[in-house]
């Protein structure tokens, strides 16, 4: 099945694929001009370097911006946003992101007392919304962020922008390809943004250099990717719907949305073939709705690409998920080992280059996260440099038709 988001920029050489925080300005929509004056005052804002922070881990996530929450003035932006929806941790790396690029935080809701409690701790004087149309007919708010259950996802994000607002979703941003039909109609109406937070390429630091050494030429024209997504299941800490494929849309719509992100990204593809993709319920019968396994073969139109996810990191690991990327060029290949070397050097972000001189492990310490600032920008002058439309949703797309393509299989690996 190929997917094509058609070509608003005129296809010539392959070329390297644009580095998040690159100045790539484009228009929201075909035929709107910026001129030059505006392009350079929204890069210079976007640019600025990320607040230094201790790097803090939340759950699946790295984030090197995790100090405390900082109001917007005018010298960074004036941009509010509200919070809907509470049911995963990725929420508290969405709003620390904003908040370090210069947002403000005005309101929440959530309808579990259990959740809502700890974020307002987390980030006191925010006012506690009772509903969400609360937030959702605020006129003061510009965005609106979420990490509810994946499949009210879909729904509140075509509310926002119904209600004039932008929205940054956590992934899955959709469970069903109506969902992503739905929004994206509603997106074209409105022209208000649609954006899935890939956090796992946005928020590490070790993926972003990646992106801008092979930008740079490091190991040629880049070929395909691998991407593996390992995860702990931790049972008791998961909640009924997590075990429920209908609502999390299955594991390769969910966890593998990551990876979809980085394929596209990597690559430079704008269309893509599914080849195969298979999941299967391998250990864990008393869930028979749920999946531990996944993984998929892809063809672009910039190269092609191979994705395993799974819920069976052991206890002995001392994090969530050895999850890596390889990218092989023609000149070299990059591997990312995300959160863990094992028995290697401690910490996450980890590189190493090899091309034809040397192999090289390069420090990723420093390197600055430009996600939040840049989509923050964006909101003020309706750009698109943290991220195309286009790209956010082909990479749900692609997750979701792969998910619907695979074939399922049993614990002895037959096809069921």
């Amino acid at each position: 099945m190929s997917l094509d988001v058609g070509d608003t920029i005129a296809r010539g050489e392959h070329r390297p694929p644009p580095v998040v925080g690159a100045h790539c300005i484009r228009p929201t929509h075909a035929g709107d001009v910026y001129n030059r004056g505006q392009e350079d005052d929204v890069r210079a804002y976007a640019m600025r370097p990320y607040r230094q922070a201790p790097q803090v881990q939340s759950d699946g996530l790295l984030f090197r911006n995790g100090g405390e929450p900082l109001s917007s003035t005018p010298e960074n932006g004036p941009v509010r946003f509200g919070v809907i929806g509470l049911n995963h941790d990725h929420i508290y790396g969405m709003v620390r992101m904003l908040l370090g690029a210069g947002a403000e935080l005005a309101a929440f809701h959530a309808p579990e007392p259990e959740l809502a409690a700890p974020f307002g701790e987390r980030f006191p004087g925010v006012k506690q919304a009772t509903t969400r149309e609360e937030i959702l007919e605020d006129p003061t708010l510009h965005l609106i962020a979420s990490a509810a259950i994946p499949d009210e996802r879909g729904p509140i994000g075509v509310a926002a922008m119904r209600h004039g607002k932008d929205y940054l979703s956590d992934k899955p941003g959709f469970i069903s390809l109506d969902q992503l039909a739905e929004a994206r109609r509603t997106q074209a109406e409105t022209g208000k943004f649609h954006a899935v937070f890939y956090g796992e390429r946005f928020e590490n630091a070790a993926t972003v250099r990646a992106g801008e050494l092979i930008a740079g030429g490091a190991i040629g024209r880049p070929l395909q990717t691998i991407g593996l997504g390992p995860h702990r299941l931790r049972l008791t800490s998961r909640p009924d719907w997590f075990f429920d494929a209908a609502r999390f849309g299955g594991i390769i719509n969910d966890i593998a949305a990551h990876q979809m992100d980085q394929f596209l990204f990597f690559t430079g593809s704008r269309q893509a073939d599914v080849v195969a993709a298979q999941v299967g319920n391998l250990a864990h019968p008393q869930w028979p709705a749920f999946e531990d396994f996944g993984d998929v073969l892809l063809r672009g139109d910039g190269g092609t690409g191979y994705i395993r996810v799974d819920w069976f990191t052991p206890d002995g690991l001392d994090s969530w998920g050895d999850t890596r990327l390889t990218v092989l060029g023609t000149d070299g290949f990059i591997e990312v080992r995300k959160n863990v070397d094992i028995a290697g050097r401690p910490g996450p972000n980890h590189l190493f280059l090899v091309d034809g001189k040397e192999t090289r492990y390069i420090d990723c310490s420093q390197v600055d996260l430009p996600f939040g600032h840049l989509f923050v920008a964006d909101i003020l002058a309706r750009t698109e440099t943290a991220m195309t439309q286009e790209h956010s949703f082909l990479a749900s797309e692609l997750a979701l038709r792969a998910q619907a393509a695979a074939r399922r299989i049993t614990s002895d690996t037959k096809e069921v």
